[in-house]
């Protein structure tokens, strides 16, 4: 279905969870830009709580992460957490409505049951709270029966969990061991418990990994009904990420077979019922993610794929980061030193970007390519990526008509890099992507 064309993949790219993406980000913006972007916010506003521990490190794992190993240190973090939710609530004007409340991290069910509840508590006493839709990222080796109690009386309809393989051989060689009883257990909880949206998080790319360690993967994720699949290239970078210098690199598949690989991962999820919601994420069709693509409603966030229409995310925690309409702010990544601004008073605002009216409207052109694929370009805009672009259209991966760029079918693998020909930061930027596929 899709041809393969190496030199248009070679140059790694941004995700675009954000534009400008965080590799843009800089000191200067402080706790009183990120007060006066809360104070300007009105209409509705997402809220995202970082969770920065789990009880088992993986080794593949680039997330802003430490080990649950200390209670003390859980704990004060969760003072700090509760301390931004007042100071962050105390700025909202009154006509902001919370909608949405994500829990992410790490793993949120690293922390006690008890104080997830205490955490929802909070938000709720602090925030204007109107039916938020609730949703969560869990481990599934560490979901028991009580965290299954507290997703259900927080009233989670929303939950994502950290599959990535099915093949033991393969978690062995990530460092993430998950006996098949152990999802067995989690769906059930979860399912009883009242979550109607299902996530599996898997990936290809993995060392050693064959397309029928892929196969089995994908098929076992739909026996299991997952709701949404998303379908991550793992990104080998162990001079960013020191942990992933415990995988064995020599067993890491080509860019030609990790091309194959998410081209087979495609079909099979397409043909097991399965809409492409983007380039990486897939959906049943009644899922409000598969509906949102359909109607031309998806979004892209820090999540990812998304059908979340609010204008402001509010991230709370240590790294966590704000999008508004024109700043893009994020929290001091050290969680002692989270903690230690905390408990000053002081909210943890320390990188940023302001977004200029250009970088408006190259987000929305990037954001309508990659959740739409097409968009409609200026007469500036495209000729300051033409250079770029220009390769793309010759390979007939996209097309040109009347100023409206529309990525092709065979085109979708290459969208992220199609999208980056609009970003004047890539010029400039000296930090490593992941890799185009």
């Amino acid at each position: 279905m899709w041809p393969y064309h190496p030199d248009l993949l070679a140059t790694p790219v941004p995700r675009y969870t954000s534009f400008p993406t965080a590799a843009e980000f800089a000191p200067g913006i402080g706790p009183a830009d990120f007060a006066g972007a809360i104070a300007a916010a009105t209409g509705d506003v997402s809220l995202y709580l970082h969770i920065p521990f789990c009880e088992k490190i993986c080794w593949y794992c680039g997330c802003n992460t430490g080990a649950a190993n200390r209670t003390h240190r859980l704990t004060s973090y969760l003072e700090s957490l509760h301390r931004e939710i007042e100071l962050v609530a105390a700025q909202l004007p009154a006509g902001a409505r919370v909608r949405r409340i994500a829990f992410g991290g790490g793993s949120p069910n690293a922390i006690a049951p008890a104080d997830f509840m205490d955490l929802c508590d909070r938000l709720a006493a602090h925030f204007p709270l109107f039916d938020p839709l609730l949703s969560i990222e869990l481990d599934p080796r560490t979901l028991d029966a009580a965290w299954a109690t507290a997703v259900a009386e927080a009233g989670v309809s929303h939950a994502s969990l950290g599959v990535q393989t099915f093949s033991p051989r393969l978690q062995d060689a990530i460092g993430r061991v998950q006996p098949l009883c152990t999802i067995d257990r989690s769906v059930k909880l979860l399912r009883d418990a009242g979550v109607t949206s299902l996530n599996f998080d898997l990936m290809y790319g993995l060392p050693g990994q064959t397309m029928r360690d892929l196969a089995e993967t994908l098929d076992l994720a739909a026996l299991y009904g997952a709701n949404r699949i998303a379908l991550f290239g793992y990104a080998h970078v162990p001079h960013l990420i020191p942990r992933q210098r415990r995988i064995d690199a020599s067993g890491l598949p080509d860019q030609a077979l990790r091309f194959r690989m998410v081209a087979f991962g495609h079909d099979r999820l397409v043909d097991a019922g399965y809409e492409a919601v983007g380039f990486d994420h897939f959906a049943l069709p009644g899922d409000p993610l598969g509906q949102a693509a359909t109607a031309g409603r998806l979004r892209r966030n820090f999540q990812g794929f998304t059908d979340d229409a609010a204008p402001v995310l509010i991230g709370l925690g240590a790294s966590a980061i704000s999008s508004f309409p024109t700043l893009l702010a994020q929290n001091e990544k050290n969680s002692g030193r989270y903690r230690m601004m905390l408990s000053q008073g002081r909210l943890a605002t320390v990188l940023g970007k302001p977004r200029s009216a250009d970088d408006r409207r190259r987000g929305a052109v990037i954001e309508d390519l990659l959740c739409r694929g097409h968009a409609q370009i200026d007469r500036a805009m495209f000729e300051s990526a033409w250079d770029r672009l220009a390769p793309y259209v010759a390979a007939a991966l996209c097309e040109i008509d009347n100023r409206t760029l529309t990525i092709h079918r065979e085109g979708l693998p290459y969208a992220r890099s199609i999208a980056a020909s609009f970003d004047p930061y890539r010029q400039q930027s000296p930090r490593r992507f992941s890799s185009a596929v």
